[in-house]
């Protein structure tokens, strides 16, 4: 039997036990709910409990019932064997409900209703609503902030939900949404943009905190209607057009939009520290908007490489991030989230095949000009830019500046070591290398060595001795020639492969990091990690002479008592036994102490990355074992 508008009364009722704490109320609730979902009308009562005036204030109730719409949306929108769905009737009924309502007050109900909004149209755009992006153009109109909000939250989310059908019917559709949007949604970022602009100059000079408290509701609203548009416009480019790296058409908006967008990163950064402890709702938005911003450049590069080498965009993009990994403001350099977008630009900038000299066959378009020799020149003005910009000079400084600044501990992370070494272990290890900085610092030096190894090469090993030489083995107090110690041997380790041409591991070994080990104080448990790292990243530089001593090396740091050395130690163990030149003859006698180390490991340690990853050398030392006659 149909739900009508007589059930709206229980309707209500069933929604609010349901939020009950007293069990004997809240299940009884909760199974009739279930049991109405299949039922017709459900959904239309959910919407008119939703958007009941004399409800408003009931913002639990109504929360409840728009999480109950979206679940039975996604369970019976689509017609089911099993069950009749919701008719066509009601499917009208709600599509031009949910269209009428976009004056919702809560943020969090709007958020459901535009993710509702966006999942019917997956299903019924454009054959069965084809009217619904030409409604949400309509009523993109209206003067109202809050209204304008709701609706480009509901557009943002409809376009991104479409956006990744992959039908090439669906990404035509998306091309000609993208044609319709963009000019408007453009133009009203730029509008927003000088709005935003100028309601922060008069908040940073207004001196009536009473006045200013009228109008900061509504600039803070405008402020979230523009990072809508923003992503809106990434959207936009970045879907709605084919990718210039296959195609070679120039993506016009790449070139408008671009500069822009660095202009505002520019224009917002100087409120970063002044608003951060008088106005922090808008110093986090300020927060959001830079993040956001150098990462819709990125996307927009990694989509659109050949637009956006254009010499007004690539080249002031690149100096502009280059200036502030290495030389921030000192308010930017406590904006690690921004810093860390500004890496990830320039790694992706340098790893770019688009900006490398092609090495693709022969494909000859129309005119009977290859698309190989349109790429080659293409790829080779972009890399003399690049080559004018990143100097020697500055990829030389660059580097220093990583590995002297990013790649050395700071206070927060000894206080985080000593507080809990094992967690640490696996913040700096296993993290996700563009979620933190210093992995990321790593990351982007890695990549630059790489382009750059023969001149960077020299640089790295005299840092590593610079280091060495102004912190001796003996030295126990946590100085900064011991952290920056502890930076370069991490420098050193992550390009072995290139710098053993210019570094002995023997030698290395010999007259510094074994001296290292002979040092049992507890804060060398700083550059014994390191060492730990080291000798599993040099494992195929290690000659037969010297893997004795490494092994027996590895061994003496599974047992250290700081957790965050033992489990290095264990996982550069793990390396040394896969190795092909593993020396069984070396390590045999070395066994007994190894398994006991492993397990006692495994006793000790709490977190479960610990527990999966620990165990790993124990299939080794097994294999090892059995291969072993009795």
């Amino acid at each position: 039997m149909a739900l009508s508008a007589s059930d709206l009364p229980a309707m209500y009722s069933l929604l609010a036990n349901s939020l009950s704490g007293d069990e004997n109320v809240r299940k009884p609730a909760e199974l009739a709910l279930s049991q109405s979902e299949a039922r017709p009308g459900f959904c239309s009562c959910l919407m008119e409990v939703i958007t009941a005036k004399d409800l408003v204030a009931h913002v639990d109730v109504r929360l409840l019932a728009s999480v109950y719409f979206k679940n039975s949306v996604n369970r019976y929108w689509r017609h089911r064997r099993d069950s009749s769905g919701i008719s066509n009737e009601e499917k009208m009924h709600l599509r031009q409900k949910l269209l009428s309502h976009f004056g919702e007050e809560n943020d969090q109900i709007a958020k459901v209703l535009a993710v509702l909004v966006s999942k019917i149209a997956r299903i019924d755009y454009p054959k069965e609503w084809p009217q619904l992006l030409s409604v949400l153009a309509q009523k993109l109109q209206s003067t109202d902030v809050l209204s304008s909000h709701r609706i480009f939250l509901t557009l943002f989310r409809t376009l991104k939900e479409l956006s990744s059908k992959r039908l090439i019917s669906d990404q035509k559709n998306f091309a000609e949404i993208s044609a319709q949007f963009f000019d408007y949604s453009w133009h009203l970022w730029q509008s927003d943009m000088q709005t935003i602009l100028h309601g922060f100059c008069t908040i940073s000079e207004s001196y009536n905190s009473n006045a200013l408290e009228l109008h900061q509701d509504e600039l803070y609203l405008t402020c979230e209607r523009w990072l809508l548009c923003l992503r809106i416009i990434c959207q936009l480019i970045v879907s709605g057009f084919p990718s210039d790296a296959k195609c070679l058409q120039e993506v016009r908006p790449v070139k408008e939009v671009s500069p822009l967008l660095l202009n505002a990163i520019q224009s917002f950064l100087p409120y970063y520290s002044s608003f951060q402890k008088g106005h922090p709702k808008f110093w986090d938005f300020i927060r959001r908007a830079c993040t956001k911003l150098m990462k819709v450049l990125i996307a927009i590069q990694g989509r659109h490489p050949y637009s956006f080498s254009d010499k007004c965009v690539l080249p002031t993009v690149v100096d502009f991030c280059l200036k502030k990994i290495t030389d921030p403001e000192p308010d930017v350099l406590l904006f690690e989230q921004f810093l860390i977008q500004c890496m990830i630009m320039i790694k992706c900038v340098l790893e770019c095949k688009e900006y490398k000299p092609s090495v693709t066959g022969r494909v000859m378009d129309e005119n009977g000009v290859t698309l190989e020799q349109m790429k080659k020149n293409i790829s080779g003005a972009v890399g003399g830019a690049l080559t004018s910009l990143m100097t020697s000079e500055r990829i030389v400084f660059l580097c220093n500046i990583l590995v002297r600044r990013y790649f050395v501990l700071t206070s927060s992370d000894l206080e985080e070591w000593y507080q809990s070494p094992e967690s640490f272990h696996h913040e700096q290890d296993m993290v996700q290398w563009t979620e933190k900085l210093r992995p990321c610092a790593e990351a982007l030096y890695i990549v630059l060595f790489e382009n750059h190894s023969q001149l960077l090469a020299p640089v790295v090993v005299s840092i590593l001795k610079e280091a060495m030489n102004g912190c001796p083995t003996s030295v126990t107090e946590i100085t900064p020639g011991l952290l920056l110690k502890d930076a370069a041997y991490g420098a050193a380790a992550y390009v072995y492969y290139e710098l053993s041409n210019y570094l002995s591991f023997d030698d290395w070994f010999n007259g510094a990091l074994s001296l290292e080990l002979s040092n049992d104080h507890p804060n060398m448990r700083i550059i014994h990690r390191k060492v730990a790292l080291i000798l599993g990243q040099w494992v195929s530089e290690i000659k037969e002479a010297t893997k004795r001593p490494v092994y027996c090396a590895l061994i003496r740091l599974l047992q250290d008592k700081d957790l965050s050395v033992r489990l290095a130690a264990c996982r550069s163990l793990c390396l040394h036994i896969e190795d092909a030149s593993f020396s069984e003859r070396e390590f045999i006698d070395l066994l007994p102490i190894c398994w006991d180390s492993c397990f006692k490991l495994i006793e000790d340690v709490q977190e479960f990355d610990s527990k999966v990853c620990s165990p790993f050398a124990l299939p080794n030392i097994c294999c090892f074992t059995w291969k072993q006659p009795a």
